[in-house]
């Protein structure tokens, strides 16, 4: 009975599913070295005007807000020509000119932006389109709220089209045409992109858990069926073989039985890419502690800043393009994009010098969370929870390891302070995904030839079950129809008018 009901569940979802299952494969050779297109942080920078040398004191700057308002966020960038100072407050965003004049930029002119698309590209403008929808490159619900958006098409040889909203004058996507072609055959069918579904994050999350959901049950029932029918076989026969003489049979069984269990793997970890690991499967004891330690603590006025912004003007006239007020714990930090990089500069002496955190840093800034015995060490090469491969995470790092009912681990960049967290959940998670996905550990990511070799080679196997499961379902479906007609011809009247005649 069990069985039977195996066989039911693998050939009715398998010949619904198995021609996405191949699209998914073939568009994973092209994810291997193309994934949907965005703007490049290196880009957006080389496009920043460069900030005035003469800037004014920023406590002058901040005497133009009411005396009651906690800052929470503080920066100065040019905006069109103007030097700007954002602050955000708990309840307010005020942008304030350099010369400490309240302005409102809520309207900007289509000849600055065209000005700003000029930048990306020293061909002519051949088109402009503008955008009251999202389109295929910009298929992002959270997108809308920048209609109308401006589309640049540029007339030099890679036909390149630039995407810039008319509220913010930011450039929100900036693509060729060869990395449209790739991501066609690559992203879009892979992470089902488009733009009708993907515009409502829910809804496109949904379906692809539904879909990645219900095709690991059907490779489940799959790899089951497979090891059942050659234990029945060498228990019968005492020969380790497959009992299909069909071609397209006996090979899907075999590349099952081979190849299946990535198959499983790969669905399951891509349903995974947007499940959580619940909570009954691995408990989360407190889910805030990971998110206190992303929100820096600006300490201003002035005095929390013994270095002033100014002197990092000084330091690198006409290249610096903006300042972020920022800070690690107790210590205050300036995050400056200079030419078409990030430097981060430890503000807590009033010399100009690039942050470098040590243990005590760390062990100050992790112990306001935690109480537990805080171990740190220095790591010089990957673990499997941190670990590189295409996303070239920064050496060293601390790592930092809390005996805590979550097992909190926190990797810490001592040039920048950017932090990375994990408790027991999100190790399950990672594995889950990433882990099983695209086999990002420590081993292989170490092993470039090596990782190649089993990708690719489970890959192909992947791609072969499913072929020969597209085919097997093609033939199911016109076993089905021709049983179908004949059910209809059975039951009409013998007349000669009866087309079954």
């Amino acid at each position: 009975m069990l069985k039977r009901i195996l066989y039911s569940i693998h050939r009715v979802l398998g010949t619904i599913l198995s021609i996405l299952f191949l699209v998914w494969f073939l568009s994973g050779f092209v994810m291997i070295y193309h994934t949907f297109p965005k703007i490049k942080t290196k880009d957006k920078y080389q496009n920043m005007q460069v900030l005035p040398n003469s800037v004014p004191s920023i406590d002058s700057v901040l005497n133009n807000l009411p005396k009651d308002k906690n800052i929470s966020s503080l920066s100065l960038k040019i905006r069109y020509n103007t030097p700007i100072f954002e602050i955000v407050t708990n309840d307010s965003v005020y942008k304030i000119s350099i010369d400490t004049a309240v302005l409102f930029i809520d309207n900007i002119s289509y000849s600055q932006i065209e000005s700003y698309a000029k930048q990306w590209n020293n061909r002519n403008i051949t088109k402009v389109d503008t955008l009251y929808e999202l389109d295929q490159w910009i298929p992002f619900g959270y997108l809308k709220k920048d209609f109308p958006i401006y589309k640049f098409h540029f007339s030099d040889n890679k036909e390149h089209q630039l995407y810039v909203s008319s509220k913010t004058g930011e450039a929100l996507q900036f693509t060729d045409k060869d990395s449209r072609f790739w991501t066609w055959v690559g992203a879009i069918p892979h992470w089902v992109y488009f733009t009708s579904l993907r515009q409502d994050s829910q809804l496109w999350s949904d379906v692809v858990v539904w879909l990645s959901g219900i095709g690991s049950i059907m490779c489940l029932g799959g790899n089951i069926l497979g090891i059942y029918v050659f234990y029945k076989q060498y228990k019968n026969k005492k020969k380790v073989r497959t009992p299909y003489r069909k071609f397209s049979y006996k090979w899907h069984h075999i590349l099952g039985f081979v190849f299946g269990l990535f198959v499983f793997t790969f669905v399951f970890s891509g349903m995974m890419s947007l499940a959580d690991v619940p909570d009954w499967m691995v408990k989360t004891h407190d889910s805030t502690i990971g998110r206190s330690l992303y929100k820096s603590q600006l300490h201003i006025p002035s005095e929390g800043y013994p270095l002033s912004y100014q002197k990092i003007l000084s330091k690198y006239p006409d290249k610096v393009k903006s300042i972020e007020w920022s800070s690690f714990g107790n210590i205050p930090l300036y995050k400056a994009i200079i030419g078409d990089s990030l430097y981060v500069f430890d503000a807590s002496s009033d010399e100009v010098v690039n942050l470098l955190l040590d243990k005590d840093a760390i062990r100050n800034r992790l112990s306001k969370t935690h109480k537990e015995e805080i171990n740190i060490s220095l790591m010089t090469e990957y673990d499997n929870y941190y670990v590189g491969r295409t996303d070239h995470l920064a050496l060293p790092v601390y790592k930092a390891e809390i005996n805590d009912a979550d097992n909190s681990t926190y990797y810490i960049n001592p040039k920048n302070g950017t932090i990375r967290y994990y408790n027991t959940n999100l190790k399950a998670r990672k594995w889950a995904y990433q882990g099983l996905h695209s086999f990002k550990f420590k081993f292989l990511a170490e092993r470039p030839v090596l990782w190649n070799i089993v990708m690719w080679t489970t890959m192909i196997g992947g791609t072969l079950v499913s072929f020969t499961g597209v085919w097997l379902g093609f033939r199911y479906l016109k076993r089905k129809i021709k049983k179908l007609k004949r059910y209809i011809c059975s039951n009409k009247s013998k007349d000669k008018n009866n087309p079954c005649q």
